[in-house]
């Protein structure tokens, strides 16, 4: 077969590109490029040895894929295979890492969108087409893309554990509204007497009393024991309720046409939650004891206001490779903290961040939210900027762009953040934050958000 000749231009770098890795000298047999999807796969395959491209389909499921890989074994044996695939994480990345020939090479699908959309300017979409720019840009731009690189175990279940629970606390969420939602309607004094609508404690309440008339007929012994139950210990607690349900007055409604459904809808929805919240507690069990286990544990308890749910999420947005990011404003790039510059002609701008690991960010964005809380520097940065007129989500990215420099640095030197040197150390510089934190007044400037 006839290469097809090339007709995509080097792309150029932009000031935005966060440092590109070593170039690599690896020659490859051969360069694979795979446009997936749900049910099959479009592959490209250049063969540097005689020039030539050859395409085929397989199908998503596993033995397809192992067949095809037997197949490049047997064409080429243990000589490696450069393969580009748009996913860094996924069924296909996940059965393609186990193979040592197969170097992998994971590609954003906008890159390729952008780099097709340049030369057809129709915006036609061909999976063999995308398959082959893949394979092109392995060819032309391997200096400017990354290599899969499996890492840490450890460091990878933990991500996988602290995002899959990060979807179990949507779910509790999303029930405990729709739970609220429902009580509304028929039971809405219950929603009074209990503060936390996501705990065990007011499922089961709901589940032994269904409806006010049903708490009311309670007895003070009926309700002090079944308090006493879930670990309620204060009296004060519990005669507060207890004299919040006898002064619960009348039923909302009484209309079966409304209390019927309503209560069947409640009680089917507060056994979901009761499984969200077993499974959240399991999930929490196992996030901290491999938490534990990992060197840079100590280094992520130390921040102020992490806690055991957001110190797991911080180290696993990080990792263990310190190489990864070669500077704060790197990791702030990736993040999406750090905001997007743009010029044309004369005009510059400066906005948001759209393309980001949204986890990572929303990770960074929760702890900083906390921090302040915890720390006074923080939440003296944040009052002035609320001073000068910065509404609450532009001061919290002022003060996240801040604490990414710090934490990038105690990452980086293996060091705990400690508040009373970070402070002595603002004091010691002059820093403007020292007005703000007590120290004798002096002719400083405005507080810059970076």
């Amino acid at each position: 077969m006839t290469p097809k000749p090339t007709i995509f231009p080097t792309l150029q770098n932009d000031s935005e590109t966060p440092p590109l890795p070593a170039v690599e000298t690896t020659e490859y047999v051969a360069y694979v490029g795979i446009d997936w999807a749900d049910r099959k796969h479009d592959i490209a395959l250049y063969d540097c040895a005689t020039n030539t491209w050859q395409e085929s389909v397989i199908q998503s499921h596993p033995q397809a894929i192992l067949n095809w890989v037997n197949h490049l074994r047997s064409r080429y044996g243990d000589a490696q295979i450069a393969v580009a695939l748009e996913q860094k994480r996924g069924p296909l990345l996940y059965a393609l890492c186990q193979y040592d020939n197969l170097v992998l090479f994971p590609i954003n699908p906008r890159t390729v969108a952008n780099y097709r959309k340049a030369f057809q300017v129709s915006r036609a979409k061909f999976d063999p087409v995308d398959a082959r720019i893949l394979v092109e840009l392995m060819q032309k731009h391997r200096d400017k893309l990354e290599v899969w690189t499996a890492g840490c175990p450890k460091h990878r279940a933990l991500r996988q554990w602290v995002e899959s629970r990060r979807m179990w606390v949507g779910e509790k969420v999303r029930l405990t509204n729709r739970i609220t939602a429902s009580l509304k309607s028929y039971f809405p004094q219950v929603l009074d007497w209990f503060e936390d609508k996501d705990t065990v404690v007011f499922c089961d309440f709901l589940e032994q009393f269904e409806d006010v008339k049903a708490a009311q007929a309670a007895t003070a012994e009926t309700l002090t024991q079944f308090f006493q139950r879930h670990h309620v210990v204060r009296h004060t607690a519990i005669h507060r309720r207890i004299q919040q349900i006898q002064d619960a007055g009348p039923p909302l409604t009484e209309d079966d046409a409304i209390v019927v459904p309503a209560k069947a809808l409640t009680q089917g929805l507060i056994a979901l939650l009761k499984v969200v919240l077993t499974q959240l507690a399991n999930f929490n069990q196992q996030i901290a004891e491999l938490f534990e286990s990992l060197p840079d544990a100590a280094l992520f308890q130390a921040l102020p206001g992490a806690g055991p749910h957001l110190a797991p999420r911080l180290l696993a947005a990080f990792g263990e490779d310190r190489r990864r990011f070669s500077s704060a404003q790197a990791f702030m790039s990736y993040v999406g903290i750090a905001p997007m510059k743009e010029e044309s002609g004369k005009k510059r701008w400066v906005h948001w961040r759209w393309s980001c690991p949204i986890f990572l960010r929303q990770t960074f964005v929760e702890w900083v939210e906390q921090a302040r809380r915890h720390s006074t520097w923080s939440q003296a940065f944040y009052q002035h900027q609320k001073q000068a007129g910065k509404t609450y989500p532009k001061a919290i990215r002022a003060l996240a762009y801040k604490w990414g420099r710090i934490l990038w640095r105690c990452w980086q030197d293996g060091v705990p953040y400690d508040e009373e040197k970070y402070v002595a150390a603002l004091r010691r510089k002059k820093s403007p934050l020292a007005k703000l934190l007590g120290v004798p007044p002096q002719s400083v400037p405005a507080i810059a958000a970076g």
